[in-house]
């Protein structure tokens, strides 16, 4: 991965328009759903980042071809002709995870590397493997490698012991090329695991429950490739959110704003004392408010708050009034975004899983390093209200999730400009 640095100079304020563009954890599981049946697939609105490309480039290896044309995706499947994924494209991408339900479903076997990603925690491959192997695959573990094989999956009864997302999404396409019935409970409910079903159900697949704790899929013999718009990006919605609320005199108005994914989110921006306006269906104009009230914070699956915006909410209660507490309950190296934001002279102090912020506190510009994507997203927003000169390093990371993230900026008036970084290379 080239290695990126972002220049930031704070302080200035924003003004103007700027647009939601489609979930990259959508589309991820979207790519991976298109080996479950042959033919050319159409996405629309799609998220041209570096994660989306790491998949499409996995597709290749594995004889698939593919084309983008402005947010349109066409992928055709005619010509998978392999099942191995090799470690250095699995390693780039924790999602790589997805292609094990899909190909053993469709095609009786994969080989998939343990995958790689970033490196906020924790997140065990066993659910996938507990769940392939109740729907009567064999996997075993060689040199680093799940292998899988099956004859043909038989449906069954999946109990998750956790609401994995990424576990509920290879078990759902993995289902439905099974024989009979499976039964997923406790599933994740993500907006991201609703909109693979209705992708599954457009490519002729049973499937019921979903947005639910229990998802009932009763398998088919083949399906059909489909076209299907892919939803808005919560994530990145919420991150415009915080960044739109933070200078008093900042006038954004952030489109295609996805209100429905985002209710928990919204009403600890409320408690906080945060102004929004919502304007027909998807359009949110933001009021800076010149203080903010501490709250606190407890991360949880969906529909509790994403973890994957926490960093973005720890930047905005540096400037409340007051101790906030943030307890992450997913990842155990989410917080080391903390240290970096130390440096711009935050007052952040962490235990554990829980992080005491301390405010208001005045930002004050500093090199800092991207631990991860949302830890880099959480910089930029730092480093937009620090005085002086915030140099971003790492910013690569950033565009894993975040498609052309400074040039967008940069039309609301940011002073962001990126450089390529040699020192930065992971």
């Amino acid at each position: 991965m080239e290695g990126r640095k972002y220049i930031v100079k704070g302080g200035r304020p924003l003004k103007g328009e700027i647009s939601v563009k489609g979930a990259k954890n959508a589309v991820l599981p979207a790519i991976s759903a298109t080996l479950l049946a042959p033919g050319v697939y159409e996405f629309k609105n799609v998220p041209l980042v570096r994660d989306v490309f790491c998949m499409l480039n996995i597709l290749s290896h594995l004889g698939a071809s593919w084309k983008v044309d402005e947010d349109t995706l066409y992928v055709n499947t005619e010509a998978i002709h392999r099942v191995d994924i090799p470690y250095e494209l699995a390693s780039q991408i924790r999602a790589s995870i997805l292609f094990l339900g899909a190909l053993t479903a469709r095609f009786g076997e994969a080989v998939v590397p343990l995958p790689g990603g970033c490196q906020i925690g924790k997140r065990p491959v066993n659910f996938h493997q507990a769940g392939l192997e109740k729907l009567s695959a064999e996997i075993t573990l060689d040199h680093g490698n799940l292998v899988a094989k099956a004859k043909r999956l038989k449906g069954a009864e999946i109990v998750l012991d956790f609401p994995s997302v990424t576990a509920t999404e290879n078990l759902m396409m993995a289902a439905s090329l099974a024989e009979g019935e499976t039964v997923i409970k406790n599933a994740a409910r993500e907006p991201e695991v609703v909109f693979l079903a209705e992708l599954l159900q457009r490519m002729g697949a049973e499937v019921k429950g979903e947005g639910t704790e229990t998802i009932i899929i009763k398998g088919r013999k083949r399906l059909k490739p489909a076209k299907i718009k892919i939803i808005p990006d919560r994530i990145e919605a919420g991150t415009f959110l915080i960044l739109a609320s933070l200078h008093p005199e900042n006038e954004i108005t952030i489109k295609n704003f996805p209100f429905e994914y985002l209710e928990t989110p919204l009403l600890k921006f409320q408690e906080m004392g945060g102004v929004l306006e919502r304007k027909g269906k998807d359009v949110a104009k933001v009021y800076p408010q010149r203080s903010y009230r501490p709250i606190e914070i407890s991360t949880s699956p969906y529909p509790g708050f994403p973890t994957d915006l926490q960093p973005m909410f720890a930047v905005a209660l540096t400037q409340a009034e007051g101790l906030s507490i943030i307890r992450e309950n997913l990842f155990e190296n989410r917080f080391l975004y903390a240290f970096e934001l130390n440096r711009l002279s935050a007052n952040i102090r962490v235990e554990g899983q829980t992080a005491f912020i301390q405010g208001k506190t005045r930002l004050v510009g500093s090199p800092v390093k991207a631990t991860d994507l949302r830890a880099g997203a959480a910089l930029v927003i730092a480093g937009l209200i620090a005085e002086n000169t915030t140099t971003i390093y790492r910013a690569e990371l950033i565009e894993r999730g975040y498609e052309k993230l400074p040039e967008r900026l940069k039309e609301l008036s940011a002073e962001i400009e990126v450089e390529p970084c040699a020192l930065c290379e992971a």
